[in-house]
């Protein structure tokens, strides 16, 4: 008895919610524009990389520069897989290898003793 009386309140409140308009959903209100600085000369100009490009009997090298820093070379074999060494840390020692096969591949690099 219980429990038929349990089920059918349970089916009424369903029954009575289901034929209920729905809501329309309602935005949230806009946020102010915030303040943003006027653009410099600097700003203005996209910061590209300078490539010089070396090409040799067995490869092609790209140097990318950036203020005249050496950050990134592609070297491009003339049979294989084109890889890059990187400048991960800005001390302009290329310590990262990359190529094409494993992009996701990432290597640890720790400092384990510097004097």
């Amino acid at each position: 008895m219980r429990r038929t009386a349990l089920l059918t309140s349970a089916l009424l409140f369903s029954i009575t919610a289901h034929g209920q308009p729905q809501s329309e959903e309602i935005a949230p209100p806009g946020l102010p524009e915030p303040d943003l600085p006027t653009a410099g000369p600097q700003d203005q100009e996209a910061i590209e990389p300078e490539v010089t490009i070396i090409r040799r009997q067995d490869r092609t090298v790209e140097e990318y520069r950036i203020n005249n820093q050496l950050y990134m070379i592609k070297v491009t074999p003339r049979k294989g897989v084109p890889y890059y060494l990187m400048d991960s840390d800005g001390d302009g020692s290329l310590e990262t290898r990359r190529n094409e096969l494993d992009p996701h591949l990432l290597v640890p690099s720790w400092i384990i003793f510097s004097w």
